[in-house]
């Protein structure tokens, strides 16, 4: 069964860093785009980056370009999220989600993590 496991999260200060991970199992996910998306409280869930699995070619949206960077290690079947200079703004749940194409509508993605929590404080 196919399965993604976010990790990483935690509470950090504003102007600080995290790095989330995203574990893929169960399938070959070879084929897919792999993206990250966040929740805040009350607000709508939004895309925030995605790398094609094997050619390492990357999205993001405005409001992260610059400071958040998505890689993978296809050896490890793991997406990560280098989140830096983050703001109070970034605090949302973040999830791993996959893709067979390109977009940034969530309901193009098939499979989703359960999500981890960042926080950041002001």
């Amino acid at each position: 069964q196919a399965q993604l496991v976010e990790s990483g999260g935690g509470l950090v200060q504003a102007g600080g860093s995290l790095r989330l991970s995203c574990a893929a199992s169960g399938r070959t996910f070879s084929s897919y785009f792999m993206g990250w998306f966040r929740q805040a409280p009350g607000k709508e869930r939004e895309f925030v980056a995605r790398i094609t699995w094997s050619g390492g070619i990357t999205y993001y949206a405005d409001s992260v370009k610059g400071r958040f960077t998505i890689s993978r290690d296809n050896y490890k079947n793991t997406v990560y999220l280098q989140m830096n200079s983050l703001k109070p703004e970034d605090t949302a749940v973040y999830y791993c989600a996959a893709s067979l194409i390109a977009a940034v509508a969530q309901n193009t993605y098939d499979y989703w993590g359960q999500g981890t929590q960042v926080t950041v404080s002001s």
